[in-house]
């Protein structure tokens, strides 16, 4: 019989068992690496890996990788934790003995401790076998980590995951408010409190009013590709009235901070409010007529409205010479910043801990919270400011300027510089109309503050 041109059947399946072999081995190959990505706790990289698989008759679907674990070989149960829900609770309801918890508590006390679990948060329950007591209790306190507990091997271990920093640019123009703006554009509080930091020296933000400029260079953080915070801001520029103010950010092995285009810092000796997102209700007036007492009184402070338990920060470094409370000013801190000036904070809702006469506390530290104590009508803080004795208007006070750049910085940030302010001059504003522009934020509806007694001296 002529074969010339087809082999024999014995090496037709011969061959067709080679190929059969090396659909095997590939297979192998592929779970084998899988295998070593999940034991490896490389999250990303298994993240990476093509979800679907094709080989040759088969298509093979990637496993699941979260928290450096294969999912896909647990039954996984998620929840959040419960107002009053405790650790033992949780697992005792997974065949978790209470002998073993109790050990799994002591474990954990270097990496976490328990009895900060909080209502809402999310946690996740890994089980290989639900006849027998689960594998793992993951704890997620925040988006940028987690706790796993392993209930077999009762260790505990704390993971940050992986932050992506990308440089980003932002921009607007003022049409209510900053805030306003700032969330009309898409932006958070959080980079609007940023930009209040760089600038709060040189800027009164008491005092913007329609049509202020803003453009900002700063870093966006993302987890897993979803934002989830801001990093620090790189330049920062604001047009209030017709003065233009640029910040730059430098730092080197010595110090870092915010400076402006000739290299002055922009952090000064005294911050120029002592509160942030408020509203100055009332001025220091030597003849303000008293909304309580009824009759015309000095007024020798500056109030901030704000919503109650607002924090109330130090204006400049210093030491608490009183914190304490009085019939008009209620509970007020007073700081001595050296031998020239002090700053008074009445009213305050509470202290903050640790706040008591001796300690230092350095500019920007919280000493307090807004409230309405002593002769106040509503929620604010009453800002005092005393040079050589006397009390005096800080708005209009020529303060000492913060000590300057060395110079042999100088030329290295000048180079920082010339970069951030072109590509900010670089920046085409976004403006947004408002469908209602809201004049009056929440902070603006606060009642017409006051307080009563002459501050202390």
């Amino acid at each position: 019989m002529d074969t010339i041109g087809k082999p024999p059947a014995a090496k037709q399946k011969k061959k067709l068992n080679k190929k059969r072999v090396a659909l095997v081995a590939s297979i192998a190959l592929v779970f084998s690496a899988l295998m070593f990505f999940a034991s490896a706790n490389v999250q990303q990289t298994a993240a990476a890996l093509p979800k679907n698989i094709s080989l040759g008759y088969f298509d093979y679907q990637a496993p699941t990788i979260r928290y450096g674990l294969m999912m896909d070989t647990f039954q996984v149960s998620e929840h959040t934790i419960e107002a009053n829900q405790f650790l033992s609770e949780i697992l005792q309801e997974h065949k978790m003995p209470y002998q073993q918890i109790d050990q799994l508590v002591q474990n954990a006390k270097p990496v976490f401790d328990v009895r900060n679990l909080r209502s809402g948060k999310p946690y996740v329950i890994l089980n290989a076998d639900t006849t027998n007591c689960a594998d793992y209790f993951i704890y997620e306190p925040s988006v940028y980590g987690y706790v796993v507990f392993d209930l077999k091997n009762l260790t505990v271990k704390k993971v940050e995951k992986p932050i992506e920093s990308r440089v980003s640019t932002a921009s607007g123009v003022i049409e209510s408010s900053l805030w306003n703006t700032m969330v009309d554009n898409g932006l958070s509080y959080e980079l609007t409190s940023k930009m209040e930091d760089a600038l709060a020296w040189s800027i009164d933000f008491h005092h913007i009013q329609k049509n202020d400029q803003f453009k900002l260079i700063y870093e966006q953080h993302f987890i897993d590709g979803e934002p989830v915070g801001v990093g620090e801001i790189r330049g920062a520029y604001f047009k209030n009235f017709d003065n233009e103010y640029y910040a730059f950010y430098y730092e080197n092995d010595r110090y870092n901070g915010f400076y402006d285009l000739e290299a002055r810092p922009m952090k000064k000796a005294f911050l120029k409010s002592p509160v942030k997102y408020s509203r100055i209700s009332s001025r220091y007036n030597l003849r303000r007529f008293h909304p309580v007492l009824r009759r015309t009184r000095p007024h020798y402070g500056t109030d901030y409205a704000a919503p109650r338990g607002t924090p109330i920060y130090a204006v400049a470094d210093g030491v608490i010479t009183k914190a304490s409370y009085t019939r008009g000013n209620g509970n007020y801190v007073k700081i001595r910043h050296d031998d020239v000036y002090q700053t008074q904070y009445l009213h305050m809702n509470g202290f903050a801990d640790g706040i008591k006469p001796g300690v230092h506390v350095k500019q920007g530290q919280t000493i307090g919270y807004v409230g309405s104590t002593g002769l106040a009508t509503g929620p604010h803080v009453c800002f005092r400011f005393w040079k050589n004795g006397k009390q005096v208007n800080h708005l209009r006070e020529n303060l000492p300027p913060p000590e300057p750049m060395p110079e042999e910085d100088i030329p290295h940030f000048n180079l920082i510089r010339d970069s951030l302010k072109v590509r900010l001059d670089s920046i085409e504003y976004k403006i947004v109309e408002r469908a209602v522009i809201e004049e009056e934020a929440t902070v603006q509806q606060q009642p017409e503050t006051t307080e009563g007694e002459r501050s202390d001296p």
